[in-house]
């Protein structure tokens, strides 16, 4: 080696791993026989290939520091066994990151679990205040017999023998470069770099079990259809014993006899005779709050008044302010209450002859249908009035 391989890469003597590779790869772009065709671009490709193989292994380049020979015989020229990683000329090409093809490592068999998901209905009385649910859940947990190991209790996993703990072997083949290394996962340990040979008899090497446990999940007040509480690690155990992922538990409202759920705000439809949207009356109508399970003495309000005033039509609306689902960020819906007047269908003899006796007395014996002056007038009317105004 006549010349110094340092100054082949342009870098100092002190230079670490990464200024080597990042050094190697800005000339192999330059160099290159597919980039450069000019026969001193092949001659220089083929110096820098050669010093690159030394100065990125501690080993050569220890040797080669201390004045012997890095490849511990005779010199081995470019493509005479220089065995350079393939995958660090691709690198230079595609800017991969330096040192992606060495030292990968075994992969760890300790991985985090997947999180889970089950569906839980709740009532529409227990989605608005909150409640406290038991919840039987079957996922993997953590083996009992092996503690996450995978090997049977007195034994433990041996180092592979066949890329010797490295997790990689390396493929070499010729081509017009040389020597190629590629790394590849050790198909006797599938990467790992340890082979367990007695594997626990309770999780099959795993290193855990599906196993059925109680959990509790608190609701909070305001959850609505397709709301998911979340609860940490309380998921999948991880293979070979790994964290466990998160359990989310999807909310499902059943629907409620009374009320109806449109966002915060709850409705609820009642239905009162004529004669009573005429003359005005009083109801007494369940709260939401009725349904949960408080004591006599709780102080929860589960009734309300609701005052119908005389001359009530079909179809009128009381919002009652603060009487819907507290909001999961604090505040609190209305209750909207739409009166439905009852029209009778069957009469007696007594009742008809009242009514029409009613009738007669308002006038209402032969009535003409009027449409209201609002509704009479024209679409083009009333655009036309839009726009003069």
């Amino acid at each position: 080696m006549s010349k110094d391989l340092y100054e082949l890469l342009g870098v100092a003597r002190d230079a670490d791993g990464d200024t080597i590779k990042k050094a190697y790869r800005r000339l192999a772009r330059q160099y290159h026989p597919d980039v450069n065709p000019e026969p001193e671009a092949q001659e220089r490709f083929k110096e820098i290939s050669l010093a690159y193989e030394v100065l990125s292994d501690p080993q050569k380049r220890s040797a080669y520091d201390r004045g012997g020979d890095p490849f511990g015989g005779g010199q081995a020229g470019f493509g005479q066994g220089a065995g350079f990683s393939f995958t660090d000329i691709m690198d230079a090409f595609f800017g991969g990151q330096p040192g992606a093809g060495q030292g990968r490592g075994p992969r760890s068999r300790v991985r985090r679990g997947q999180d889970a998901l089950i569906r839980l209905e709740v009532t529409l009385a227990e989605a608005a205040f909150g409640v406290a649910r038991e919840l039987k859940v079957d996922t993997a947990v953590l083996c009992d017999a092996c503690h996450g190991e995978g090997a049977a209790p007195g034994s433990h996993p041996v180092t592979c023998e066949t890329c010797r703990g490295a997790g990689e072997v390396a493929h070499v083949q010729r081509s017009f470069l040389g020597e190629i290394r590629t790394l590849r996962p050790c198909a006797a340990c599938r990467g790992f770099g340890q082979i367990i040979s007695d594997p626990c008899r309770s999780c099959s090497g795993d290193g855990r079990v599906r196993s059925r446990r109680t959990l509790t999940v608190k609701i909070p007040a305001g959850v609505d259809n397709g709301t998911r509480v979340q609860l940490s690690e309380q998921g999948e155990v991880g293979p070979g014993g790994g964290p466990a992922g998160d359990l989310y538990v999807e909310i499902h409202v059943a629907e409620h006899e009374t009320f109806t759920r449109h966002g915060n705000d709850l409705h609820c439809t009642v239905s009162v005779p004529m004669t009573a949207a005429a003359l005005g009356t009083s109801l007494t109508l369940p709260t939401l709050e009725a349904d949960l399970e408080q004591g006599a003495d709780s102080g929860v309000e589960t009734s309300f008044e609701l005052e119908i005033g005389a001359g009530t039509q079909s179809g009128t609306q009381q919002v009652l302010r603060a009487r819907g689902v507290p909001g999961l960020r604090g505040g609190r819906g209305d209750l909207v209450v739409t009166v439905l007047v009852e029209t009778p269908q069957r009469l007696d003899a007594r009742q008809e002859e009242l009514l029409r006796e009613l009738a007669a007395i308002r006038g209402e014996e032969s009535p003409t249908g009027q449409v209201p002056a609002e509704a009479q007038r024209s679409v083009f009317g009333r655009l036309r009035d839009a726009f003069i105004h």
